[in-house]
């Protein structure tokens, strides 16, 4: 098994307390008490204090900011027996909002409310997931994640009339044709192909200039994992590929999505370059992915710290990927 203290969202530490979510007497009786808190989201982002470098906010229940959410909070589950829920207040419009920061890969911006103090932002967590404790991280990935399943599953799929939450937040019920809808997970596969001493990395042309990563893909039905590994690398690069093998995952909260991290060995090694998916495919030596990790290579973006890509390409730098 691998150890993964350096993969930022798999680390979250609440009691999800499942057995709770229908009991609204209990529910209700949480949001009066004390010691129940709530972590606060506005447009995906969610709320950081910065005086600290990057610790997750969580509020009092009786904190002004929280009745601006036009929802009920959703009940997240139990941190040393008391309730930890989330608020999402997109609603609320700030002041000045830079239109440029949202139409980034990654938005930079922090966002500031003005009922709470200066040092708390609104931050995309790929900002700060590398600093983020793993129990912080893991906390606002399940929150985020779910939140933003609430966002797009609005409606019910099945007869189209609009949804209601229910469960505390953990399901969506159609009041015409009384189906229940959960939330979704998508499973990503995420694969380390390497043909000697090299590597296949790719890049989308979405992606930051000179940003290269592990080549991935989402399954489709009907596949196995290492199919799943097969068909993308082929499909993208037309590298055909041998074994695969399984080494751990990663919740990814873009929007939801758990990354499973493969390694696989290339039977080729001809590019052969799939342009909707990639902008580019190269292989990439030992040497040079050191000299990117260490900053000394230019031409390269290094994998963002805390990502399942940066740990394996990490692993495999020192001959640890078993």
């Amino acid at each position: 098994m691998h150890d993964k203290t350096g993969i930022t969202f798999a680390g979250g530490t609440l009691d999800r307390a499942a057995h709770l979510r229908d009991d609204t007497r209990a529910i209700d009786s949480f949001r009066q008490q004390k010691n129940s808190k709530a972590m606060l989201i506005w447009r995906g982002k969610v709320l950081i204090d910065r005086s600290a470098n990057a610790k997750l906010v969580w509020l009092e229940m009786d904190e002004k900011v929280l009745q601006s959410a036009p929802e009920q909070p959703i009940f997240l589950g139990l941190q040393n027996g008391h309730a930890r829920f989330a608020c999402d207040i997109s609603t609320w419009t700030p002041a000045t909002l830079d239109p440029d920061h949202q139409a980034k890969f990654v938005d930079d911006s922090e966002i500031a409310h003005p009922a709470l103090p200066g040092s708390y932002k609104f931050v995309d967590l790929r900002m700060v997931m590398a600093d983020l404790s793993r129990a912080d991280a893991g906390d606002a990935a399940t929150a985020k994640g779910i939140f933003e399943w609430h966002r797009s599953h609005r409606f019910c799929a099945c007869c189209g009339a609009a949804s209601v939450v229910s469960k505390s937040g953990w399901q969506r019920q159609c009041p015409d044709c009384n189906r229940m809808h959960f939330p979704r997970t998508d499973p990503v596969v995420i694969m380390l192909v390497t043909s000697g001493n090299d590597v296949l990395l790719g890049r989308s042309p979405l992606w930051p200039q000179g940003m290269f990563s592990l080549l991935a893909g989402f399954m489709e039905p009907g596949e196995t994992i290492a199919e799943a590994v097969a068909r993308e690398v082929f499909e993208e690069t037309s590298v055909q590929i041998g074994r695969v093998d399984y080494l751990l995952d990663q919740p990814w909260p873009f929007p939801s999505s758990l990354m499973i991290g493969c390694k696989a060995q290339a039977l080729t090694r001809d590019i052969i370059l799939d342009p909707i998916e990639l902008e580019a495919a190269l292989w990439v030596s030992r040497e040079e992915v050191m000299a990117t990790m260490d900053g000394s290579n230019p031409d390269l973006l290094p994998a963002r710290k805390g990502s399942i890509a940066r740990y394996l390409l990490d692993q495999w730098l020192t001959d640890t990927l078993n």
